[in-house]
């Protein structure tokens, strides 16, 4: 058996990194594990079935990646449930990286099996987050430049949900 990664997050919605990252995990792993997470502290704007129906979308070209849903669970715990030995995170900037070394620690204290692979996407990528795209939806003129952070799939489904506000 090859060795298989676990990359989560909200993905809230979906953007161009995060396909990004999945492209590279597929790339890099024998079996890649897609999870969308559902932690119950947090607030999401998209409900988690459809987080996961845009995953499957998303990865849909790689026979390589499974899209699972990660609730109130620690990624380690998931991961080792999982049989993966590895998970993959993003680094964007200096604030992803504190956040996510301090992660890194804890997951591993959590499964000391469990390796972190940190990928850095490239510069054109670096400023999309989740947060930044829905910011920018609303504005007139939002169209154009949300298509250019988001995957088709999500973005078609953005576009009739603000149709009909």
């Amino acid at each position: 058996m090859g060795e298989t990664a676990v990359y989560a997050g909200s993905f809230d919605p979906p953007t161009n990194g995060h396909v990004w990252m999945i492209e590279q995990g597929a790339r890099l792993f024998d079996h890649l594990i897609v999870a969308a997470a559902r932690n119950p502290e947090k607030g999401y704007t998209y409900e988690l079935d459809r987080r996961v129906a845009w995953l499957k979308e998303i990865c849909k070209g790689h026979a390589n990646v499974e899209v699972a849903s990660l609730e109130n669970e620690f990624l380690a715990h998931y991961a080792e449930r999982a049989d993966a030995r590895f998970v993959i995170r993003g680094i964007r900037n200096e604030a992803d990286y504190q956040y996510e070394r301090g992660m890194r620690y804890v997951n591993s204290d959590l499964n000391h099996h469990l390796t972190t692979v940190f990928l850095m996407p490239p510069r054109e990528l670096c400023e999309i987050s989740s947060s930044f795209v829905k910011g920018m939806i609303g504005p007139d003129g939002w169209e154009p430049v949300v298509e250019g952070y988001v995957p088709p799939c999500v973005f078609a489904d953005l576009q009739i949900e603000h149709a009909h506000e």
